[in-house]
């Protein structure tokens, strides 16, 4: 073809934008054999893969899959996002691995499922820097208490500070531990089925074991939100066999079949959203079956 013909045809479009697979968020009730049935919650936030805007996006909180910037934007700007958690975003932004911290949308669906749920005893496996604990501590009422599992103490002080700044840290038990080894003492305490939600966002290699110790901690009709079940979409690639990859795999297999718990996974990523009374409803209406919600697809 010759060069003056070639200028002559129209140009192609663009490729398609890539898309990756979602995340995934699977929930879970917990139940009693005489009425209802254990629920955890599987939460999967999506995340983008590493490149060079990385730094950019998780200062502005970007970890939805499949999102461009624009949606994004807009997804953000409908986002209740306290100052307090907006400075944590933007700190950790400039710290290495600042890719973990949850994104502001999945931090408040975590308030508001605390919320909804009139949690009063929380547990967060995997705190970093404490994004989704302040955002949760910030939910609960004066009484309640979270007990905040991480093992990194750097990303500790962090959080701690920001904490303080919001004027929490009284709801908030930090344990600086392995957090197998820290759940394990909250049974050895007698706190068994004494918790009403706990979030996981921690080595993927130890979720099996972190849902069975977190199955006697939480009560019966309680939540669990586990997070990264997806694992950045990694998790339907049969050509991916590293550990902690066959390790969520072997997670998502095992809950599934567990009949002690309802789940429900789903992606962080499609169009929801939720809508709650929040207008000082007496303690008895608090209750999940009675609560309003509006789902918009």
């Amino acid at each position: 073809m010759s060069p003056r013909l070639a200028a002559a045809l129209p140009l192609p479009p663009p490729p398609a934008a890539r898309t990756v697979l979602p995340g995934a968020s699977v929930a879970f009730s917990l139940s009693s054999r005489r009425g209802a049935r254990a629920c955890l919650v599987r939460l999967m936030c999506s995340r983008h893969s590493a490149t060079a805007a990385a730094v950019e996006e998780a200062r502005r909180g970007r970890k939805q899959l499949g999102m461009m910037p624009p949606l994004y934007d807009y997804l953000m700007a409908n986002v209740r996002e306290p100052p307090v958690l907006q400075e944590l975003r933007e700190e950790t932004a400039a710290m290495r691995g600042s890719q973990m911290q949850v994104s502001p949308a999945q931090a408040q669906l975590l308030a508001m499922l605390v919320q909804i749920q009139g949690a009063q005893r929380c547990i967060e496996v995997g705190v970093f820097t404490g994004y989704s604990s302040l955002a949760v501590a910030l939910a609960l009422p004066e009484s309640g208490r979270l007990v905040a599992c991480e093992r990194d103490e750097r990303c500790l002080e962090i959080a701690k500070k920001y904490d303080q700044r919001a004027g929490v840290a009284h709801k908030i038990d930090v344990k600086h531990a392995l957090a197998a080894d820290s759940l394990r003492s909250l049974l050895d305490c007698g706190e068994a089925s004494s918790y009403d939600f706990a979030f996981v966002d921690a080595d993927k290699r130890m979720y099996e074991e972190y849902i069975e110790l977190l199955l006697k901690l939480v009560r019966l009709g309680g939540l669990i939100v586990m997070d990264n079940v997806l694992w950045y979409g990694r998790v339907a690639d049969p050509l991916i066999d590293d550990q902690k990859t066959i390790s969520i795999r072997n997670f998502n297999k095992k809950v599934l079949e567990d009949m002690r718990v309802d789940i429900s996974m789903v992606s962080f990523s499609f169009q929801l959203c939720l809508w709650g009374w929040d207008d000082n409803l007496p303690e008895a209406s608090r209750s999940l079956n009675q609560q309003f919600i509006m789902l918009m697809l």
